[in-house]
Parts: structure tokens; sequence; C-alpha cells
């Protein structure tokens, strides 16, 4: 290697950066010296020891490592770096500076990847917002773990390369064993449904109702009753009740997962999230040290169930407020500011005092006065303020929990299929759930008789209805309009939204 000034290269890589992610230059150069690996460009201590992860690779891949000094270079040098995604394009850049790779080889390339030490390629997080990035830049291919490749297929209009180790990719480099690529496959999805179903619950009907309304206008309900009612269970038939993941949805949802852990696999069910009450604020609104998504993220275009919510910390009660809202969490740290989408319906339940048993006709309340009114105002009046729905439930009578169950699922079916056709009303309506309007979108796309107008005005004025409660309650009127099919809410569609207003 005689001209040492000819030997520095640049390599293209990738890393998720909050939802999104950056592009990244892997620059090195050799120089002479005592042998040395220096690694700079702002990387934190994970990224420090690719150096001796990419040295054994090399090594262990039958390729030589270069005995001069040699400074790697991540830039942006201002963009802070962590993880293990880069190993790989520092091993090519090393390979290239070295002289054993041809820089027109790695043009219009980006390149993903950890190293094991015997030159294996290990799967990485976020692989998703990694080939958006890439393709986002201009990129015609990328290169990534083998591992990686089933998320990676849903991002269309880049050539994904599926690596299984260094000396496979370096040969596929050097054109002498070419690596097929994985043309991107957006799959259909389909939700496989597991019980329970809305016939297996016993009674409830009123419950089932505002479960069918709640999901059918994707509106946040509250459940409350005595331990036994039924109420997880209402939650639980929830999932089998919500419509199938769109290819868009499921990439979003896969997005976000596989920036929470490194599972490969696609996500084909609407998220379920049931975090326990014990939960962090940190795991509940996002953060760490990645600033990485947590459980109201991870419910987005899903369920978030809250059992039990009045046993939640009040810190994390308060911390829904503003992605019930907004449908967005926004996560603020000292040198970084991360929006997730959290876009998820919130069913919750709670006992009516801290026993369980207040109103109950067959068990007496054991609670104060002061214990019952302790522990109904641990939840906030602007989180209340916030739920669409807010019902109660009795205790079932005993005798009738072995009744005979449909084998055939029909009420489920049925409800199913009604919420299909009142969501497909309203999306072709305002392009969005009934949920998500806007107070000008009500005012502009809802149609209400002059009698429902003047019930309404009844109706808001005894109960002292705050400005969100007010909308709140025409767009439950108008989901209970859509189930019916009817173009205009009508006094029996606003008479029964008022039945689900548990003050």
């Amino acid at each position: 290697m005689k001209n040492l000034a000819s030997t520095s290269t640049k390599v293209f890589s990738a890393i998720p950066i909050g939802y999104s992610g950056a592009i990244i230059e892997v620059e090195a150069v050799l120089s002479r010296g005592l042998p040395t690996f220096s690694l700079v460009g702002m990387a934190n201590k994970t990224v420090f020891e690719a150096r001796e992860r990419v040295r054994s690779a090399i090594a262990s891949s039958g390729l030589s490592f270069p005995s001069y000094k040699l400074t790697v270079n991540l830039a942006p040098a201002e963009l802070a770096k962590d993880g293990v995604f880069l190993d790989l394009p520092i091993a090519l850049s090393v390979l290239a500076a070295s002289g054993q790779l041809k820089k027109a080889d790695l043009v219009h390339r980006a390149f993903i990847g950890e190293l094991s030490l015997d030159g294996r390629v290990r799967p990485v997080r976020g692989i998703i917002n990694i080939a958006e990035a890439a393709k986002n830049a201009g990129f015609k291919e990328i290169f990534i773990p083998n591992d990686n490749l089933p998320q990676a297929s849903l991002i269309s209009g880049i050539a994904i390369f599926g690596v299984s180790s260094l000396q496979e990719l370096f040969l596929h480099l050097k054109h002498q064993s070419p690596i097929t690529s994985s043309s991107s496959v957006v799959k259909n999805i389909k939700t496989v449904e597991n019980p329970p179903f809305l016939d297996h619950i016993r009674g409830q009907d009123f419950a089932k109702r505002a479960l069918t309304v709640a999901i059918a206008g994707h509106h946040n309900i509250l459940i409350s009753g005595p331990p036994g009612a039924g109420k997880t269970l209402l939650a639980r038939a929830a999932t089998n009740l919500l419509p199938p993941l769109t290819n868009q949805e499921a990439i979003a949802v896969t997005k976000l997962h596989s920036l929470s852990s490194t599972t490969t696999a696609i996500s084909i069910s609407r998220p379920f999230r049931t975090p326990h009450h014990s939960s962090s604020l940190t795991s509940m609104v996002g953060g760490g040290a990645y600033a990485a998504p947590g459980e109201i993220s991870l419910a987005h275009l899903g369920v978030l169930f809250l059992d039990e919510l009045p046993e939640y910390p009040r810190s994390v009660l308060e911390s829904l407020r503003q992605p019930l809202e907004d449908r967005t969490i926004s996560i603020s740290r000292a040198d970084q500011k991360v929006i997730y989408p959290a876009d998820f319906m919130l069913i919750a339940t709670m006992n009516p005092c801290p026993c369980g048993y207040l109103g109950d006709s067959t068990h007496e309340c054991s609670c104060s006065l002061t214990e019952i009114t302790r522990y109904q105002k641990k939840l906030s009046g602007p989180l209340l303020d916030r739920i669409d729905l807010r019902i109660a439930v009795s205790k079932v009578e005993n005798a009738d929990l072995l009744s005979p169950a449909s084998t055939t699922h029909s009420q489920h079916t049925v409800v199913k299929n009604n919420i299909k056709e009142a969501i497909r009303r309203q999306l072709h309506r305002q392009q969005t759930y009934n949920a998500n309007l806007t107070s000008h979108q009500v005012a502009t796309t809802i149609k209400l008789t002059p009698a429902t107008k003047n019930l309404l005005q009844s109706a808001s004025d005894k109960l002292n209805l705050s400005a969100r409660s007010y909308f709140k309650l025409i767009k439950v009127a108008q989901t209970i309009a859509d189930l019916a099919n009817s173009p205009i809410i009508k006094e029996s569609h606003l008479a029964e939204a008022l039945t689900y207003r548990l003050e």
C-alpha cells in the first residue's frame, strides 16, 4: 500500500432516530504510524466496542485487517450515535480503505448490521425506520441482516438484500457470489381471532352495546362495576371486534414494536397492551437512554387496557391527557425531542369503591364515605373529560353463568359486521374515526335534526357539560347513527349517547 493518501473511503449507513431515521456517513482513512484503530464522531460506548467486533469479524472472514493507523469518522459528528447498527459499514469502510474492496462497489448502497466475532451478521432494532430513511435519501440498494428481512420487506421502492455474514457480503461486492435481493412484499394482514367472544359473556347487554359503540367510533370507554362483573372479559373481547390492520397500519405498528426490541416479526394484529398498575411513568410514556416508545405508543392503532384505573399512580394517569387529545406523545430530552404516534383506544375499568361493592345488592359495602370520595377523586376531572363513554355494570346472577353458550359466535359476528359498516360510513364521510373529529369538523360534517339540537341544548345545560364533553356527546351520537345507518343524528341516537355518561 504505497499511496496512503488515496486510501480514504466512505460507506453509507442509517440509524433510527425516534420515529424516523438518519443517514450516517462512515469515513475511514489509513495513515502511517503505529497500528491503531480510532473511532470518532460522537459515538457512545456501544459503538466504540465495534472496533473489537470489526477487527475479529474481518479476521474470522479470512480477510486482512490493515497494519496502519486507522481512523474512522461517523458523520454528522454532532449527532449522537448509539447501538450496533454501524458494525457492518465500519468493517466495509476498513476493507475499502485497505484496498480489499473497490469504492465503486459501495456507491448508492447503504449497509446496516451488528457483527459477531466470527463474522456473522446479527439483526438490529428499528429496521423499518432505517429502510425508510435509506429510501427517502435516494439509495437504490440496502444490505441488512438476514433476520430483519421480513420486516424490511414491508417497505417498497428500494432493493433489499439479506446478509448472513461479512464474508457473504464481501463475495457479493467482489461479484463472485451474488446475493439475490428480496422483493418488497406487503402482505395481506389477516387477524387471527381468539376467545373471548361476545357470546362467551353472560348478560351485560348494556355493556356490550356500549363497547360496540366505543369500537365503532374509536371512543375511549371506562367501565365501572363490582369484582366478577365481567369488566376484564368485556375489554378482552374488544380485540376480536377491532377491524383488521391495513397494510400501512401494519407497517406503523411493526415500526414501533421493532424500535422497542430486536423482534423480527411482522405485527399482524392490532396491539392490546395491558400494563400493570405498578408500571413507571417512563415505561408508559416512553423515554430512557434511547427515548424508546412506551406503552402509550406501543398501543398505537390498537387498545390500551388499564385494569383498575384508580390504582395507577397519579403521574401516570395525568400523562394520558395529552395523547388522548392529540393522538401523539412528545418526549423531550436534553439532546433531542421525539414525537411518537399514540392513536390508541383507551379501555379502562374500575371498582366503584375500594372494596368494590358499592351499590351491589348482594354484598354490603364496607367503605366509609371518606374512603369512597378519596378513591373516586384519584381520577381527575380533565382525565375523565377525555373519556367518551362511562358506564356502570352490575354483577351477573350465578344462576345465569352456566346457561348454554352459542357455539357459532352469532352475536359476535353480527356486532363485528355492524362495526365494520359503521367504520366504512364514517371513513367515507370524513376519512377518520368519529372520535378523531375536531370541533370544526363536528360543526361542518355532522347533521342533527332540530328536535335533536333542542335535546342537546337542554342536556348540556342540565349536565353542565364542558365544551370538550359537549362535542364528545355529539360524536358518540354520530357513531350510534352510523351503526343504525342513519345519515342524520336523531333524538333516539342522542338519548342513547346520554345513557353512556356515568357521572
